[in-house]
């Protein structure tokens, strides 16, 4: 249980890192909104089938609406009546939040899917 554990943790702190999630040595990103094919450290294969990034969409997705949720909880106590700036606001956030955390889904996502089975290698 406790190797499974430094597992985990050490997965999740390679996705934070942007890292390949098996060897931990490479990026995953080659450009902005670009995920490298395999990494070059391990050939492990970071782009797969068609309809593979749909988990890595999922994940941005969940994550940008639990962003919005916290912020209007939060918002709530101070806006009064003010739900135009708020919504204002939320709009931004829902607008530049998905862009910004791109990376960092397909990086949960590769972490997630080399937990539950490993990456393949690049052939």
């Amino acid at each position: 249980m406790n190797r499974q554990r430094r597992s985990i943790i050490k997965t999740l702190s390679r996705a934070l890192r942007l890292r390949c999630p098996v060897c931990g040595e490479s990026s995953i990103v080659h450009s902005p909104f670009h995920i490298k094919h395999a990494c070059p450290a391990c050939d492990a294969l970071f782009k797969r089938e068609d309809g593979f990034f749909v988990g890595a969409i999922m994940a941005n997705v969940v994550t940008t609406e639990f962003v919005i949720l916290v912020l209007y909880v939060l918002c709530l106590p101070v806006i009064d009546t003010r739900f135009d700036l708020v919504l204002t606001c939320l709009s931004a956030v829902a607008l530049l939040f998905p862009v910004a955390f791109y990376h960092h889904s397909w990086s949960f996502w590769l972490g997630f899917d080399h937990l539950v089975e490993t990456l393949p290698k690049a052939s």
